[in-house]
């Protein structure tokens, strides 16, 4: 009776004892079941890959902080006591709360237990954090997730909850996330064609040794018919083996989903993994790599074979195995490397191309009519000072090594060859959608469409923000709140349902982010002025600098002021960047949070944008300085443009600004690929592994103890957590930037960029495969915004290129010369007829050379690089006919170049397919062979139908004619006869 009391509707009491009986059940009996496992379930087990009994695996990890309870025993019993009720109640109990447990007594003053308010206030919160991983690991469970908690690791202060997905759970996730998987219905893939199958068969045994020893990278003649998984046709697929039906991507993929989507209406209207990992509540959430990678025993998996046939430098010359990628991976990180891999492809051919011109100009280079006259010692053409008073004047013929160098990069094949490059970039894109076509039918992606993602954590919490605002505001009368019933639980759980409510109808509108939208203007605008800013104190660098070598008396220094200032500017430039780029990519992650996107996507795309527009402006502002700007606002002799009123604008060198924009853009390229792309990527994630080691305190652990392996768990936990591609793709995007858009002032662009992408692949493989925790598997059919960002660079390098050939080279002036002014139409007298006079009488005051005499003798005319009329002309130094000339070539070269390349880039576009023929049949025959499929489907469920007819008429005729009913009626005189 007493018994049946306790456990009355009226008097609800929860005894805490099967709770412990249960835990010391488990715990005592873990080792009974490790020791009744097989020696293999027993070593997948300790391997951390499965649960203790060694059957299920595990598809997801959740960590949690674990604190030691500093609180009283009692407390923590009420708060199990609480606990238990709660999961009584999730499960659909409707007994009634619980009456609130006695209180602990108060502590004694010398009390051990008993600290202070901030003691008091973190175990609150611990217990707090506790409180929500219970109910939402219940809820979880209600899912149909099965979990195992382990707080008994070697990894000190981190608790791992694993979860397994079992069938039933799979396979309804799989059928509302509409995943494609393959039928047992086969058909045979076949080329379009005989003569292609051939040339094909060819190139495939041509190119066997660059293929990874990887099943999925040869050619496969016949394929899986695949289709949306459905519960209801079950038989259309090959169920033999469950556990192997759906691979370690799909099933992680599958539970990360179920994490998303589960509530948790304790931590503040939250919705899924994200808000709680955002709140403290969890501290990652990762699905687990397949096994180890190095090692005696180790066994064979995908991650050990990723290894070794594509993360080893060793294997640099081979194919990637993009299938395996992807299959380990998932779609998203898959395609972004087949498009690093057709990227670097596709640079052979430009490579090859820039190699061939830049050889061109070494080759022409004595035969180059204008620097012979500039080398010519017997000219004794006298220049202009450089400078005010500190420069004096100099010999043109100073001046040919630079002249010789420039034509290495100013010559007519660098027209040919930026043509060629925007031509290229057209085919690069091409080639790519081509590419990504053929995936997407091999991937079964063909009828993929983008899912609107759920909320962010962050988008949540503002959108709850505002509508505790508004409850706020219609809140009721203290006196009617009063009169209200002071029932608790009830009470928290309705205002939990109606936050849930709340969130679902409330949205953040233009005027909730108004404020967030002018922070970004005004920050995008102060950024970009901060560039201009680090590029204008370079040119007072450059200049100041130049003066002050000018005044050193020694003689090797003055020799060399011009490579030394170009050099040290340059690299300044190069650190510069490489520190802002750092600080403009946490700026533009700081201003998308402040926006509050709503999924994940529109995040991303957002953050992209920026930090595209802040990289780009960073990496080419000092670039498209020296390009457009430097040279052209500087005047003449005797009326020069100064800056602050001392500093005088700079001058290109004789052979113009190409060769100093070569430098730069050299330089800033290299130096970012090996420093920022190579050195901080395999720096960086070595250091915060070793600072994660170091905060585990496993460096206090006994010798023996730090011998033990690890939990597969544990050592995913001590990897850096994945980050997202943005960082992958943008390194890439400024890297075209720098092969396509000053493309003719350093045609080995392309060949640099080669060869590190070479190293770049293997690099990002090494860290994907063994320095990352694996990321969640993502569809996705294209790289999204990124091919958008590579076209409208394609676009932007044909107008950079045409007024980089017009304005910066001197490729313009010498035909103007050769076809308008030439005497015998060569180029001979082409560097006198680009000289202007100037009479040195005419310096300002105090501009002149301090040393007049510096060359031995007096100087009465000088030369400077302009067209301008001569001092003993009608109008002296007045812009002459032959600029106006100049000007009008150069500007209809731009128009012409820009046309043409344009269209022929338009004609490559419209000429080659963006569907390969025998994708687009093979789509075609798929969706043929579906339709023959659930045809002949509803054809065998008719007949199955109709002959279960047949066969109840044939049992239904002949129990009637047995009956005895049936023969009273078919023999009416039967019984009259018997009585």
């Amino acid at each position: 009776m007493a018994g049946t009391a306790a456990n009355s509707p009226g008097n609800l009491s929860v005894n805490p004892k099967p709770r412990h009986y249960l835990r010391d059940v488990i715990l005592h009996g873990k080792f009974d079941l490790l020791n009744s496992l097989t020696p293999e379930e027993n070593t997948r087990c300790r391997h951390g890959l499965y649960f203790q009994d060694g059957q299920r695996r595990v598809d997801y990890i959740l960590t949690y902080h674990i604190k030691k309870p500093s609180s009283s025993r009692s407390r923590r019993s009420s708060r199990l006591t609480d606990n238990a009720f709660t999961r009584s109640l999730r499960r659909g109990r409707t007994q009634p709360p619980p009456p609130p447990p006695p209180p602990s007594p108060p502590a004694a003053k010398g009390d051990p237990e008993a600290g202070g308010a901030a003691n008091h206030s973190l175990d609150y919160h611990e217990d707090d954090k506790r409180l929500h991983r219970e109910e939402f690991e219940c809820n979880l469970r209600e899912m149909g997730l099965e979990l195992e908690n382990d707080e008994d690791t070697k990894t000190h202060g981190v608790g791992f909850v694993k979860i397994h997905a079992p069938w039933n759970v799979l396979c309804r996730e799989a059928e509302f996330m509409k995943l494609k998987m393959p039928t047992k219905k086969v058909y045979e893939v076949k080329q379009s064609s005989s003569v292609v199958e051939k040339i094909n068969t060819f190139i495939h045994k041509v190119t066997d040794p660059l293929h990874p020893n990887v099943e999925e990278n040869r050619a496969q003649k016949v394929k899986h018919l695949s289709y949306p998984f459905s519960r209801e046709k079950q038989h259309l697929f090959d169920l033999s083996d469950k556990d192997s039906f759906f691979d370690s991507k799909t099933r992680s993929s599958i539970v990360f989903e179920v994490l998303k989507r589960t509530k948790c209406t304790k931590a503040k209207y939250s919705m899924g993994i994200t808000s709680l990992l955002a709140s403290g509540v969890y501290m990652a959430a990762y699905p687990l790599h397949d096994g180890d990678i190095d090692g005696e025993n180790v066994e064979p998996n995908d991650r050990k074979l990723l290894y070794e046939e594509w993360a080893s430098y060793s294997v640099f010359y081979k194919y990637q195995p993009i299938g395996l990628v992807r299959k380990y991976f998932g779609e998203k990180i898959g395609l972004y490397f087949a498009w690093l891999g057709v990227y670097t492809q596709m640079l052979i051919p430009a490579s090859l191309v820039g190699v061939i011109v830049f050889l061109y100009g070494c080759v022409t280079v004595d035969d180059d009519i204008p620097s012979m006259e500039i080398c010519d010692d017997r000219e004794n053409i006298i220049m202009c000072p450089m400078c005010d008073r500190v420069c004096s004047y100099w010999n043109l013929s100073t001046a040919c090594s630079t002249a010789r160098a420039s034509h290495l990069f100013d010559n007519p094949a660098t027209v040919f060859f930026s043509i060629f490059m925007a031509l290229w970039a057209a085919m690069f894109m091409e080639h790519w959608k081509r590419r990504q076509m053929r995936l997407n039918y091999e991937w079964d992606l063909t009828g993929y469409e983008d899912e609107e993602d759920h909320p962010r954590a962050e988008y949540e919490s503002r959108v709850m923000q505002k509508s505790k605002k508004r409850e706020l505001k219609s809140q009721k009368k203290p006196s009617e709140i009063r009169a209200e019933p002071r029932n608790k639980w009830k009470q928290t759980v309705q205002t939990a349902m109606a936050g849930l409510k709340l969130t679902e109808k409330e949205k953040l509108t233009c005027r909730d982010r108004f404020p967030a939208y002018m922070t970004n203007i005004v920050m995008m605008l102060l950024m970009i002025g901060v560039t201009f800013a680090i590029v204008f104190g370079v040119i007072l660098y450059r200049i100041s600098t130049k003066a002050a070598l000018h005044m050193s008396s020694n003689p090797t220094t003055r020799s060399n002021v011009r490579l030394t200032v170009k050099a040290t500017a340059a690299i300044i430039n190069l650190v510069v960047i490489l520190i802002l780029d750092e600080v403009y990519g946490a700026v533009a992650r700081w201003l998308t949070v402040l926006e509050v996107p709503k999924t994940d996507k529109s995040f991303e795309e957002r953050l992209i944008f920026k930090t595209f527009i802040l990289k780009f402006v960073n990496a080419f502002t000092p670039i498209i300085y020296i390009a457009f700007f430097r040279g052209r606002l500087v005047g003449r002799p005797g009326s020069y443009v100064y800056v602050f009123e001392s500093y005088r604008m700079e001058e290109c060198d004789h052979g113009g600004c190409l060769m100093e924009l070569c430098i730069q853009l050299s330089i800033t390229m290299l130096g970012k690929q090996l420093i920022q792309n190579n050195l901080f990527e395999i720096g960086v994630p070595k250091l915060k592994k070793l600072i994660r080691y170091i905060k585990s305190k496993r460096g206090s652990f006994q010798e023996e103890e730090r011998e033990k392996k690890l939990q597969r768990y544990e050592t995913d936990h001590f990897l850096d957590p994945f980050a997202g591609l943005t960082p992958e793709y943008m390194e890439m995007i400024i890297q075209f930037g720098f092969v396509t858009l000053f493309v003719a002032s350093f045609p080995l662009a392309p060949l640099f960029a080669l060869l590190n992408n070479i190293i770049e692949i293997r690099l990002d493989a090494k860290k994907f495969v063994a320095e990352l925790r694996r990321p969640v598997a993502a569809r996705a059919k294209d790289i999204g915004i990124w091919y958008n960002l590579l076209r409208g660079v394609a676009k932007v390098a044909v107008i950079v290129n045409a007024f980089v050939i017009s304005f910066t080279s001197d490729f313009i002036p010498r035909l103007v010369y050769q076809y308008m002014y030439s005497s015998n139409g060569s180029m001979h007298g082409f560097v006198n007829h680009t000289l202007s006079y100037f009479n040195v009488s005419h310096f300002q005051n105090g501009t002149g050379p301090m040393n007049p005499l510096y060359l031995g003798y007096r100087v009465d005319m000088c030369r400077y690089k302009d067209y301008r009329e001569p001092p003993w002309a009608q109008a002296p130094y007045d812009i002459s006919k032959e600029f106006w000339a100049v000007l009008a070539a150069r500007l209809a070269f731009v128009i012409v170049f820009q046309n043409v390349v344009m269209l022929m880039s338009d004609i490559v576009d419209w000429v080659i397919p963006d569907i390969p023929k025998d994708i687009s049949v093979q789509i075609h025959k798929e969706k043929i062979l579906l339709v023959d499929l659930f045809m002949k489907e509803e054809q065998g469920k008719l007949q199955v139908l109709d002959s279960m007819l047949s066969h109840a008429g044939k049992d239904n005729s002949n129990a009637n004619n047995h009956s005895p009913v049936a023969r009273s009626r078919s023999t009416p005189h039967a019984h009259t006869n018997n009585y």
